[in-house]
C-alpha cells in the first residue's frame, strides 16, 4: 500500500501538481539532500517557526543554507523580541515534527512569510510532514497555493 505524506495529501486535495521524493538513504545535511534530489542547495526551502507572543506564531521560509536576519524579522513585525519556537510548539502549531515542516497542510492557520529567495528557482523542494521524504513543486504552483504569503527580504546578507 502506498502512503502519501501529509503535505502531498493537502496538495492533492487542491489539485496542485507536485512530486513526492523519498530518500533511499538517510541525509544529514542540506548538501546531501540537494545532491540526492538532483537540485541546487538554493532549491531546498526551510520552514522555521517563530514565536511572536504568547500564542502568536509565524512560519518563515528561506532558501538553502541562508540564515535569517533577526533584525529584519524584528523590524517586519515591529517587535523588539522574537524567539524560535520550541520543538513542542512546532509539533503543536504545525502538526509536523522539526525537519519535516512545510507551509502546507498545517494543523492551524498561521501567518506565513517567505524570503524573496524562495521564489527564484523554477522548482523547489520542501518538507512533506514525514521524515525522509520531500515535496518537489514548481515555484509558480507554490506561490499560487500560498496566496496570502508575505514576501520580503529576510536573509542575513552579512556573509
Amino acid at each position: 500500500m502506498i502512503t502519501f505524506p501529509p503535505v502531498s495529501i493537502a496538495l492533492n486535495k487542491e489539485n496542485v501538481p507536485h512530486r513526492v521524493y523519498k530518500h533511499q538513504t538517510p541525509v544529514n545535511t542540506i548538501e546531501e539532500a540537494a545532491e540526492a534530489r538532483g537540485q541546487a542547495i538554493s532549491q531546498l526551502i526551510r520552514s522555521i517557526l517563530f514565536r511572536l507572543g504568547k500564542n502568536q506564531f509565524v512560519l518563515v521560509m528561506i532558501a538553502g543554507p541562508t540564515q535569517l536576519s533577526w533584525p529584519a524579522l524584528r523590524t517586519h513585525f515591529g517587535q523588539s523580541r522574537i524567539t524560535m519556537a520550541t520543538k513542542e510548539d512546532v509539533l503543536r502549531v504545525t502538526g509536523y515534527p522539526i525537519g519535516t515542516v512545510a507551509p502546507i497542510g498545517l494543523s492551524q492557520p498561521i501567518r506565513l512569510l517567505a524570503d524573496n529567495s524562495v521564489f527564484i528557482p523554477e522548482e523547489v523542494s520542501l518538507g512533506s510532514g514525514q521524515r525522509g521524504t520531500a515535496i518537489i513543486i514548481k515555484t509558480r504552483d507554490l506561490r499560487k497555493y500560498l496566496e496570502n504569503v508575505e514576501v520580503g527580504s529576510f536573509a542575513d546578507l552579512r556573509k
